[in-house]
């Protein structure tokens, strides 16, 4: 794993294994407890784990693999918004995302001042933003990857899709896993995202929203225009203007001032 510790899982780990008493989980409590709810051998066991193993989850030591974090779910009877929470903190951090975009396309976001822009990756990970869009996204709890923002984050935060993501051919297999595990978390948080899984014939692609509901400029509405990188396959560039002369043009320039 990174040589980052995962202090974050850690903590949640810890907090809501307190909360689980034994005999909720299906245990025995004999004798004197010296912490509350289950022990770590206890959360071990429940999730199917080593002793040794969940230890250094708890110690920040560990990146919990998808399957891993499905057993600490069930085994710490997390509800669904701390499921997606744990799903999480599992993944691995991202960091300086803005150094995988070439300078130039980076620039370009920058002197972008009159709408929101940011880049896109193959799997909806938002690589760069200029600062209109980190001031749109900033409220979104899961803003780092399009997805999440769509099908994980409250109705009013507003964003839109047609269809979940689409699987491309040929994906390597670390990218492949990676695309399952997002699928399998979209698909255990949302009921959108499992209605629209479910649904047959080809699957459209995800649209990042049109109308957003922001705390200090209020309703925007947005139109949304994508740019393939050519020099980035797989990459895209997305722009969100407003009509001229509208009253969502005069927000997003009151946005752009909040931003500075």
């Amino acid at each position: 794993m990174d040589d980052e510790r995962n202090t974050a899982l850690g903590t949640f780990l810890r907090t809501h294994r307190a909360l689980v008493r034994p005999e909720q989980a299906g245990l025995t409590a004999a004798g004197r407890r010296r912490v509350p709810g289950l022990r770590r051998d206890e959360v071990a066991l429940l999730a199917g784990l080593s002793a040794g193993y969940y230890a250094r989850l708890e110690q920040g030591h560990e990146r919990p693999t998808h399957q891993t974090v499905e057993s600490l779910k069930h085994a710490l009877r997390l509800d669904e918004h701390a499921a997606v929470e744990l799903h999480r903190l599992a993944r691995p951090a991202t960091r300086d995302r803005r150094d995988r975009v070439s300078p130039h396309l980076l620039a370009l976001l920058d002197d972008w001042t009159a709408a929101p822009a940011y880049v896109l990756g193959r799997s909806g990970d938002v690589l760069a933003r200029n600062a209109l869009a980190t001031a749109l996204h900033d409220r979104f709890t899961h803003c780092g990857n399009l997805h999440r923002m769509i099908f994980l984050d409250p109705p009013d935060a507003s964003s839109s899709a047609t269809g979940p993501p689409r699987p491309r051919r040929r994906a390597r297999p670390a990218r492949r896993r990676r695309r399952h595990c997002a699928v399998g978390e979209l698909a255990i948080a949302s009921a959108e995202f499992r209605r629209l899984w479910a649904e047959p014939g080809p699957r459209g692609p995800v649209r990042p929203g049109t109308c957003f509901l922001h705390p200090d400029v209020g309703e925007l509405h947005l139109r949304t225009e994508v740019f393939p990188i050519s020099s980035a396959p797989g990459r895209r560039l997305v722009a969100q203007p407003a009509e001229p002369g509208s009253r969502s043009a005069d927000a997003l320039v009151l946005l752009s001032t909040l931003a500075a």
